[in-house]
């Protein structure tokens, strides 16, 4: 089993910065596609930015593809998600999520797919 624990989220006003990371324990992480996904209340599940399991692809949202980058360090267990110029539109909580299956990094976002979840953290855009 896989265990993912989400950190870095918080309160930052409009136009600032975030680094999201999400740390892995237990199995081969780089077994592993991961994704950042995000939900504001009253809105359905969002994938956000996806990574394959080498770090060689990646798909992001059209919303943000501007302004948020995903990377993995696998050595680290760990994949961040930069998110730069945030705008109220970008509050909600975050989950990182991972997929065994055979899955392209552009699926699991389109798909919103994923065998592990973590709890998630909240990000707030507000002056």
């Amino acid at each position: 089993q896989l265990q993912l624990v989400e950190s870095g989220g918080g309160l930052v006003q409009p136009g600032g910065s975030l680094r999201l990371s999400c740390a892995a324990s237990g199995l081969s992480f780089d077994n592993y596609v991961i994704g950042w996904f995000r939900q504001a209340p009253g809105k359905e599940r969002e994938g956000v930015a996806c990574i394959s399991r080498r770090g060689y692809n990646t798909h992001t949202a059209a919303s943000v593809e501007d302004r948020f980058t995903i990377s993995r360090d696998n050595a680290k267990n760990t994949v961040f998600l930069h998110m730069d110029n945030l705008n109220a539109e970008d509050t909600a909580t975050y989950y990182c999520a991972a997929d065994g299956g055979p899955v392209t990094a552009q699926a699991m976002c389109v798909q919103k797919s994923g065998d592990y979840w973590g709890q998630g953290t909240q990000v707030t855009v507000s002056s």
